[in-house]
């Protein structure tokens, strides 16, 4: 497909096709997930989306208004999109309020990770040196466990290509002494978030740059937590379990400026730009 007409697909999501729901298999059983596709025989780029504490779906039963947006976008730019439900297929609700967390950022959301590269990389459909992997929030904080060189992947198989992280959670990572990025990493985040605030991720990332690591961060002025959300109006939650206040409460909202320069850059780094 040429150039042109992934920009001019990037526009809009598509309307047709939806999703598929699918079953990785791993140790414990299966892990559950949802799959995006381009139209034809591929074989194309892919990404594995890793969603935030609220999970993949809403209580209507429907996959959340962001990671559809983001799925269809994807797709229509070319792109297999694997979103692995790390929570529904334990059988977990949102662990948004949760403090003592069973499924961890730092190991059980890393494999699920990494078998879902695995399981991308066994179809026919898609290119195995072309995964890259996208994070929001708890989600993003589980790629920047997964981009460390000391968590590279022991399975013979081509690593992830790059790795995009929307409003992660950097303080564990910024703060420890053996943090060391191994691929090309772009963190998107809002200046004013208040639930996983900025200060730690410029730190990682001024760090990092230091020792010669492809890291970006980009902070939107006046952004809040959510921001790339299609259509969330900004307000306050009181049911979260950490915030940067220390009170549980935290302001989330659209930005729809930050959101259509996110989208312009996630397209332009997924392609190498």
């Amino acid at each position: 497909m040429a150039l042109t007409g992934l920009a001019l697909l990037w526009c809009a999501p598509a309307s047709a096709g939806g999703y598929e729901r699918v079953r990785i298999p791993v140790e414990e059983g299966q892990l559950d997930g949802v799959l995006y596709r381009p139209n034809g025989p591929g074989p194309f780029p892919a990404v594995v989306a890793l969603h935030g504490c609220g999970g993949l779906w809403r209580d209507n039963g429907k996959l959340s208004a962001r990671h559809s947006d983001w799925g269809e976008r994807l797709a229509a730019a070319g792109y297999v999109v694997l979103m692995p439900d790390s929570y529904g297929s334990r059988r977990l609700g949102s662990q948004c309020g949760v403090k003592e967390l069973t499924v961890r950022a730092s190991r059980e959301r890393v494999a699920d990770a990494a078998a879902s590269r695995q399981w991308l990389q066994a179809r026919d459909d898609v290119r195995d040196k072309e995964i890259s992997l996208l994070g929001w929030s708890g989600g993003g904080s589980t790629v920047l466990t997964a981009i460390r060189k000391d968590r590279r992947p022991a399975d013979g198989q081509p690593d992830f290509a790059r790795a995009i992280a929307f409003y992660p959670g950097c303080r564990f990572q910024s703060e420890s002494a053996s943090f060391s990025a191994r691929l090309p990493t772009l963190i998107l985040m809002g200046d004013a978030d208040d639930w996983t605030p900025p200060a730690p991720c410029d730190h990682l990332a001024k760090a990092a740059r230091a020792r010669g690591e492809a890291i970006e961060l980009v902070l939107y002025p006046g952004a809040l937590h959510d921001f790339d959300h299609p259509r969330l109006e900004v307000k306050e939650r009181s049911d979260v379990a950490y915030s940067a206040t220390g009170t549980g409460k935290v302001t989330v909202g659209t930005h729809p400026e930050a959101r259509d320069d996110a989208i312009k850059r996630v397209k332009s780094f997924l392609m190498g730009r």
